[in-house]
């Protein structure tokens, strides 16, 4: 592979993304942290972003608006959702969009590892968009 997978973290909780793209890192995964879906989407590293993370819950676009808003423009990056406050309802509509995984908080290490595997499993057999 000639690029290694960025992978792109969104929340609105500072330690949960200082943990998250910590533990990333440690695993030798090039990602980078954001606050809000706003912030992701002016970083310019939309196109480079082969699993996106993100909490459903999040200030102004919600972690679930930014995955209606990509699907809706062409733009399919694999994405696992993460959330402290699941309703069966959120869980079906970010897996009915396409969503690798719907992960409830406290996440655990292992299953975001496996969630990213398959994001990466996802975006390498369904190429770039």
């Amino acid at each position: 592979m000639s690029q290694d997978p960025f992978i792109a973290c969104i929340d609105d909780d500072k330690s949960v993304r200082d943990a998250i793209e910590g533990f990333l890192k440690a695993f030798g995964f090039a990602v980078q942290a954001f606050s809000s879906a706003e912030d992701f989407m002016q970083s310019g590293r939309l196109n480079q972003t082969s699993c996106l993370i993100a909490d459903v819950k999040l200030p102004g676009m919600s972690g679930i608006q930014l995955q209606q808003r990509l699907t809706a423009s062409g733009q399919r990056v694999p994405t696992i959702f993460i959330t402290a406050f699941s309703d069966p309802h959120r869980r079906a509509q970010a897996l009915g969009a396409g969503a690798i995984c719907f992960l409830e908080k406290p996440i655990t290490k292992d299953d975001l590892l496996n969630c990213i595997q398959l994001a990466l499993e996802q975006r390498r057999e369904g190429g770039s968009s």
